[in-house]
């Protein structure tokens, strides 16, 4: 399975069926080659994935990701080899460990050492499939050790909340046989007190997570950094801003450094599609 160079990430958690259409419109006929989603309080991966299946025809759709405590390895397998079987291998099934909260307090699971946790869901998701067959399975990895796994035992990884620095050491532990698919938070917007507000604000349920905040750590930002919504540089960083010459030098930067595919994550106040979808029209030529 092969990606394009450009895809976008979206919440689809509060867009009905008819939203969720709309986009998929949107990004198909933009040009971008995937689309990715995550797995939260909201739509169930699986049953999202093949509704957004049935409103594309070429877009490959990735979960970005799937919590591995939602469903065991063989249901996730065989939900993988039916949406690829019944929408022409359009579909890659994105795997992560999700974080205590989402796990623990959500559904009631022990939340497990992550790298061993990972490592047994991989070798679950492959048992039984024909030998040689490579299956489209990808790894939200952040930590060199689970870097690794994801050049052991999928096609790649799919990083999230990252730097271009980051997406360097990333490519090197990969290896240059498989995919990494970088999400990057974009915002079409030149005024940076605005800018960094909107940031601030989606990066805010993130900052409270410890795996995201090791990993913010590894990359060189500083406790103080990451304290009260987080300095400019740090907002800077997560969140491209400007305009669209401006993003499109930032996401080039990602590609400079070693990724495969960028998927980009329009940032917005909340409802406001329209500036969604310029943002994606206008970034479409990265």
């Amino acid at each position: 399975m092969k990606l394009g160079r450009l895809g976008v990430w979206y919440s689809t958690d509060k867009l009905n069926g008819g939203q969720l259409t709309d986009l998929m419109r949107v990004i198909e006929s933009g040009g971008y080659s995937a689309f990715w989603y995550p797995e939260s309080r909201g739509y169930e991966s699986m049953s999202l994935a093949a509704y957004l299946l049935s409103k594309s025809t070429r877009l490959t759709i990735g979960s970005s990701i799937a919590n591995i405590y939602a469903r065991d390895p063989f249901t996730a397998q065989r939900a993988m080899v039916s949406l690829n079987n019944l929408y022409g291998g359009r579909f890659i099934l994105g795997l992560g460990v999700s974080h205590i909260p989402m796990v623990e307090g959500l559904r009631g699971h022990r939340y497990d050492k992550p790298l061993g946790a990972m490592r047994a869901y991989l070798e679950g998701i492959h048992k039984g499939l024909p030998a040689g067959e490579e299956a489209p399975v990808m790894v939200a990895a952040l930590g060199p050790k689970m870097l690794a796994l994801s050049a052991e035992k999928s096609l790649g990884a799919v990083p999230y909340n990252v730097t271009p620095k980051h997406t360097a050491k990333a490519a090197a532990i990969l290896g240059p046989k498989k995919m990494l698919a970088v999400e990057q938070k974009v915002t079409l917007e030149t005024d940076p007190v605005r800018a960094r507000a909107l940031g601030r604000k989606e990066l805010a349920r993130y900052m409270v997570l410890p795996n995201y905040r090791n990993n913010w750590l590894r990359e060189g930002f500083s406790e103080a950094e990451l304290a009260d919504g987080g300095s400019d540089r740090f907002i800077d960083s997560m969140v491209l801003w400007g305009d669209a010459a401006t993003i499109k030098k930032g996401l080039r930067a990602h590609f400079e450094a070693g990724a495969t595919h960028v998927c980009l994550q329009p940032v917005h106040d909340d409802g406001d599609f329209a500036a969604r979808d310029r943002m994606l029209a206008a970034l479409a030529d990265t």
